[in-house]
């Protein structure tokens, strides 16, 4: 019981979560005793699932693009040819952590105006440290034993690095990425301040008029969210670390 029981309860949690985007109004007893001089109770402003829809595939693309650039950029600095640029590549995946998000996106907007532009250009940059740093951790910890055994039967650096390096390097890769995922859901809330349109519009309002119903319905949202995509990436790397093991042994 022990072991069902979290998933039980994310399960329900999730099912909860997708009612309410889809008839928040069946909520509105419960948000009720958040607000005050008859203000609206559930967010009248636009469309919960549409937002929430909107905020996901903004966090998709920034780490989308965040992955395929970091995975690169450790595959480049553990080769022969370009361990070289190990410091250059540390220094470019440190940008976003140098600077704040709200501050990229000042600089970003004059460059490429509202919208959501700018909002991908700081979550992508925020998203590469945790995806470069896991990515290169795990191509140079890889087992001697299993990488001799590859050149042994005559593997190409190419091979190796597709049938051997990145499959076992994958769970801590994914790791990685389970972290740039959840502070990408969390940091996309500020996009809504340059036109944006995520789950930030919902709490931005509720702050403007004084509505700490809308707060919490976006800030609800947003946790869940993350909650549950960190428990399903958790759950991905777990089973290809398995496998891996599997693998190993055999």
């Amino acid at each position: 019981m022990k072991l069902r029981l979290p998933a039980i309860v994310r399960i329900g949690i999730l099912v909860l979560l997708v009612v309410f985007l889809a008839r928040p109004e069946w909520f509105e007893p419960v948000f009720r005793p958040l607000t005050q001089n008859n203000a609206p109770v559930i967010y009248n402003q636009g469309s919960l699932l549409n937002l929430t829809l909107l905020h996901l595939r903004t966090v998709a693309i920034a780490t989308a693009g965040a992955t395929i650039v970091a995975i690169a950029l450790a595959i480049l600095v553990t080769r022969p040819f370009g361990a070289e640029f190990l410091p250059l590549s540390r220094s470019l995946v440190n940008i976003g952590q140098t600077f704040p998000p709200v501050a990229v996106l000042a600089l970003a907007v004059p460059a490429v105006g509202f919208g959501e532009k700018p909002t991908l250009i700081a979550l992508f940059l925020y998203g590469l440290l945790p995806i470069f740093e896991n990515a290169l951790t795990g191509l140079t910890t890889l087992p001697p034993t299993v990488t001799d055994a590859a050149r042994g039967v005559g593997m190409t650096g190419w091979q190796r690095l597709v049938k051997v390096e990145l499959p076992l390097a994958m769970p801590v890769i994914l790791a990685g990425i389970r972290l740039s995922v959840t502070i990408n859901l969390a940091t996309a809330t500020i996009g809504s301040t340059v036109a944006a349109k995520t789950l930030g519009e919902v709490i931005i309002a509720g702050l403007q008029s004084n509505n700490l119903s809308f707060v919490l319905q976006g800030g609800l949202i947003v946790g869940v969210l993350a909650v549950m995509i960190y428990d399903g990436l958790s759950a991905m790397e777990r089973f290809i670390s398995r496998r891996m093991g599997l693998l190993q042994q055999g």
